[in-house]
């Protein structure tokens, strides 16, 4: 048997680059993580995509959970960027407060 190089029509082939993670995927990674974290209730917190920069928004019921949720979604591969703009919101407030 012999082996001859691989060509296509008398050329060499295109290297295929293998296929970056969809910003659907990566807003999937981060909201399963974030509902995951024992030290954080993100049920009413949103996770979007622009690009490789994931906007998390909703609310929080203390401050300590918007840092905690930053820094999970920071560590999930292929976020670049996270727009933190959750607020926190305390049982007796009637309007969220912007950290």
């Amino acid at each position: 048997m012999v082996f001859k190089p691989q060509t296509f029509y008398g050329n060499e082939p295109n290297t295929i680059e293998p296929e970056k993670t969809s910003g659907a995927a990566i807003e999937t990674h981060v909201a399963e993580a974030l509902a995951r974290a024992g030290d954080l209730d993100a049920a009413d917190v949103s996770v979007t995509s622009v690009g490789s920069t994931i906007v998390l928004s909703g609310t929080v019921a203390f401050p300590e959970e918007v840092a905690i949720a930053e820094d999970i979604a920071s560590r999930i591969p292929g976020v670049d960027a996270v727009d933190n703009q959750i607020s926190v919101v305390s049982s007796g407030d009637v309007t969220p407060r912007t950290l």
